[in-house]
Parts: C-alpha cells; sequence; structure tokens
C-alpha cells in the first residue's frame, strides 16, 4: 500500500459556481463520481476511499455521492460495473442467421476487451493481486459487478441464439465462462505480468480464438 501513496491523483474538477452556470447532467456527475472513486482506490488505497474523498476528489457534495450509493462498497461495486455497462448494450443485439453469430461474437469479445483490458482495469487486477485492507470488500465488488455480470450477460446472449438454432446447444453460462477465460483473461494475464504492453492489440488473439471455437459452436 506504500507504493499507492506515491501516485499523483489527477487534478478534481473545479467546484461548480453557485450562479450563472446549468447544471451537469446526472450522467456526468455519476460517470465523475465513479471515476473518482477508482482514481482514489489506485492511488490512495480501499480505506482512503471514503464518500468525502470522493465527493471532494470528483467536486460535488457529499450528498451527490450518497445519491448513487450509500457506503463505500457500494460505491465501488458501481465503479466496477461501469465498465460492464461499457459492452451490455453490444449484447443486446441478436444474430439475423447463423452466418452472423460468430462476426457478432467477435465484436461483443472486441468491446469486452476494450473494457476489461483497459489500463484502469489492469491496474485493479493488478493491486487484487497483492495484500491490503479492505481487500475482500473490493475482490467481492470486482467479482459480482465485473466478472460474473460479465459471464452472466455473455450467457444470456449465447442462449438466446441457441433457442432460435443458430449455435450448438449447450450449457450457456459454462460456454460463456470458457470464452471469456480464453479471450479476455489471458490477455489480462499478460497485461499484469508485464508479457506485454497494456495497449497491446488483442484483433489477432480474438480472430484465432474464433477459429478454434467455430466448429464447436456453429450449430450442425
Amino acid at each position: 500500500m506504500g507504493a499507492m501513496n506515491s501516485t499523483t491523483l489527477p487534478e478534481p474538477p473545479s467546484p461548480p459556481r453557485r450562479r450563472g452556470r446549468p447544471a451537469r447532467p446526472e450522467a456526468e456527475v455519476r460517470h465523475a463520481v465513479l471515476q473518482a472513486t477508482l482514481e482514489l482506490l489506485l492511488a490512495q488505497g480501499y480505506e482512503a476511499t471514503t464518500i468525502e474523498a470522493v465527493a471532494t476528489h470528483a467536486g460535488v457534495a457529499k450528498k451527490t455521492v450518497y445519491r448513487h450509493a450509500s457506503n463505500r462498497e457500494a460505491l465501488v461495486g458501481l465503479a466496477v460495473r461501469e465498465w460492464t455497462d461499457g459492452f451490455a448494450p453490444q449484447l443486446q443485439r441478436d444474430a439475423r442467421d447463423a452466418d452472423e453469430v460468430l462476426p457478432l461474437l467477435r465484436d461483443i469479445l472486441q468491446a469486452v476487451c476494450a473494457q476489461a483490458l483497459s489500463a484502469q482495469a489492469v491496474q485493479v487486477f493488478r493491486l487484487l493481486a497483492t495484500g491490503f485492507p479492505g481487500k475482500d470488500a473490493l475482490l467481492q465488488a470486482y467479482l459480482d459487478n465485473g466478472i460474473e455480470r460479465g459471464r452472466a450477460l455473455l450467457a444470456d446472449w449465447l442462449a438466446r441464439q441457441q433457442r432460435r438454432g443458430l449455435l450448438r446447444a449447450g450449457d450457456p453460462a459454462c460456454i460463456a465462462r470458457l470464452v471469456l477465460a480464453m479471450a479476455v483473461a489471458e490477455p489480462l494475464r499478460e497485461r499484469v505480468i508485464g508479457a506485454v504492453a497494456e495497449d497491446a492489440p488483442v484483433e489477432r488473439h480474438l480472430r484465432d480464438c474464433l477459429q478454434l471455437l467455430e466448429p464447436l459452436l456453429r450449430a450442425p
């Protein structure tokens, strides 16, 4: 945790003026609060990521933060959930026919990677590999709002394609877990240990994954 204390936090936004300035859109405020949460978490640690500290860093009132989360655990969970929110819309589109399934799955996995392999996501994963006060709560938030939610979203998409006869039958939850392990977990591990650059492209890796998966997933 000592190393995190030396990290320089980005400058918080200027406090809002009381007059003559339109209110910030709610979505913008929410994003600012969740970004402040992650920045504090990575720079100063879990215990320092208090509601008051987040409010100060986000340039909002404490009551504004409480409007989004009642405590630190919920706030961190929402910050992680924002990553899965980033790719969730991609999983709302269904394939028109069997030939479109794999291209859509490729697009889904690219969207997942864009979130799960972001610089912040890699830093959080790296942090979870260490011991620190509050690790259990952060790990649970990461599992519930990141890994498990991502698996559930993909499993639901796979199940919908199966019901329409566009994918081979199988356990959607198991398939989702294994597909994400192959497509996302390995690139994440490589970035965390420094085997590749954090901005290394994933297109070739995903192409290789889908070539391997195609005969296993395509409907007979």
